[in-house]
């Protein structure tokens, strides 16, 4: 059952050969094989889930529900509201915040008939590219367990790449889907700014982030943005935009023209990993594709304009937490200023103070010009270089992440860890949709490479990968569990 894809599985159970309740319960049997080594989940609703099961299983046998996923069991990034269930954002601020609702993306997804099973470990309120800034601990490589699984959405992509939930939903705001599906061997889409609602998504930085499907392979990913697409009231960004994507991923790929970013493989990159990068274009050509290699300069000023807008956005969306109305609250204060600073002092993680103190320095009077608002305008510049680039070419190719995962603790610097993003942020600067997708390995070590494309190109992006998945099997490869007693 955990070698066929979630659509495979949709469609067993409406044919009958399968039960979402029979699914359900062999998942949380899998999960609990396998979770308690890899830290990759926070919360496992065991009772819940088999109830949703129940209830699902009914309705799909009195045809209520028609979707491709009924029935499918799933899990959820723990900063995604789920009524009822802990949303800790990996903090010790929101260590036993329980949700009063549920984000729109669940909404939708429940009334398709998904089965959700539990909430998945990440870096604390998404800040971090390795997974091991978390309040209860670093998630695991399932390929090397000395190894980072990426993040933010580090839990995600491990339950993905461990079949631990047929597809799962992070949240991407400056490669924290993208980036732990290349640790991680699976595939993630971050969509369009605006194709999807972040009604119910703790806020990070809001002009960025996106949520998000991983999963083992595009058609799956293709099938979960067909349930939560979409305007949605609740959320003033989103667009009046949809698209079948499911049945967008058969099309002809013939005269697609690539442009491979050069500035993605410099000295910097891993030579293996870029190697595989460039493998794609060979396998793609095979459908007709046309690829060659262009220049945007403009690249190496994407990661500091990133860190300047999305730490200044943090330092203001976070404000929110100070003791007095929900998160923790300091029991050594005698006054209303001591409340504020021991209760986030106490609250939040070392990476989160870090990006908190660099974007109130950023918004401050006497730096606001001179960093925040230079920051604004090459945002601008890098879209418009992104649009130059969409009149010559339909897709743009680059590697995922300069290195594979490297050792958990080897990365000291916060610097180092930022240029873990140095290949996908440019992307959220220009709203743009993006996936990652296995490649190939290097020393045992998943590679992942990434196509971007213009705005609302969502559907032809996954169509590409779904092609190039049909004649590679990389994503098909799951990790060796070397544990006794594990799957």
């Amino acid at each position: 059952m955990f070698d066929i894809t979630a659509v495979k599985i949709g469609e067993k159970i409406k044919k009958g050969e399968l039960s979402a309740v029979d699914v359900t319960v062999a998942t949380i049997d899998r999960i609990n094989a396998l979770s308690g080594h890899y830290n990759e989940f926070i919360t496992l609703d065991v009772q819940g889930a088999v109830a949703q099961a129940e209830r699902v299983q009914k309705g799909i046998e009195r045809g209520e529900f028609l979707s491709a996923l009924a029935g499918v069991p799933f899990v959820v990034k723990d900063n995604i509201c789920v009524k009822g269930m802990k949303m800790t954002c990996a903090s010790k601020m929101l260590e036993n915040f329980v949700s009063p609702y549920d984000a729109t993306v669940i909404t939708r997804l429940r009334k398709a008939g998904a089965i959700i099973l539990g909430k998945t470990n990440m870096d604390e309120f998404a800040m971090g590219s390795t997974g091991e800034n978390s309040y209860f601990g670093a998630t695991l490589n399932p390929y090397d367990e000395r190894r980072v699984a990426g993040g933010s959405s580090s839990g995600s992509a491990v339950a993905a790449a461990l079949r631990e939930g047929f597809y799962s939903l992070g949240t991407d705001t400056g490669g924290s889907i993208r980036q732990p599906c290349a640790y991680c061997g699976v595939t993630g889409i971050k969509t369009t700014y605006g194709v999807v609602s972040r009604y119910g998504l703790v806020a990070h930085a809001s002009s960025l982030e996106q949520i998000g499907p991983m999963a083992v392979d595009a058609e799956t990913c293709a099938a979960v943005l067909d349930l939560i697409c979409g305007k949605d009231k609740f959320d003033s960004t989103t667009v009046d935009y949809n698209v079948e994507y499911l049945n967008s991923i058969s099309n002809d790929i013939k005269g697609l023209k690539i442009g491979v970013l050069s500035e993605s493989f410099s000295d910097k990159t891993d030579k293996t990993l870029g190697d595989n990068v460039l493998k794609v274009c060979d396998t793609l050509k095979y459908f007709g594709a046309q690829a060659e290699m262009f220049s945007m300069p403009i690249t190496q000023y994407t990661l500091p304009a990133y860190y300047v807008i999305s730490s200044a956005e943090a330092s203001s969306n976070l404000a929110r937490y100070d003791g007095v109305r929900y998160g923790l609250r300091s029991n050594f204060c005698n006054n209303i200023e001591e409340l504020y600073v021991n209760s986030r002092s106490e609250g939040f993680g070392d990476e989160v103070k870090r990006r908190i103190l660099l974007g109130t320095l950023v918004l401050s009077a006497g730096y606001y010009d001179d960093y925040y608002k230079l920051a604004l305008r090459a945002r601008e510049t890098v879209k418009k270089a992104f649009e130059k680039a969409f009149e010559k070419y339909d897709v743009i190719l680059s590697p995922t992440t300069p290195k594979v995962a490297p050792k958990i603790n080897s990365i000291i610097k916060p610097i180092d860890m930022y240029f873990g993003d140095a290949y996908t942020v440019a992307v959220n600067l220009a709203g743009l949709p993006a996936v990652s997708f296995p490649c190939g390995f290097s020393d045992g070590l998943p590679t992942g490479a990434q196509l971007i494309g213009p705005a609302f190109s969502d559907a032809k992006l996954l169509n590409i990968v779904h092609q190039y998945q049909q004649i590679t099997d990389y994503h098909k490869k799951t990790p060796e569990c070397k544990k006794e007693g594990q799957v």
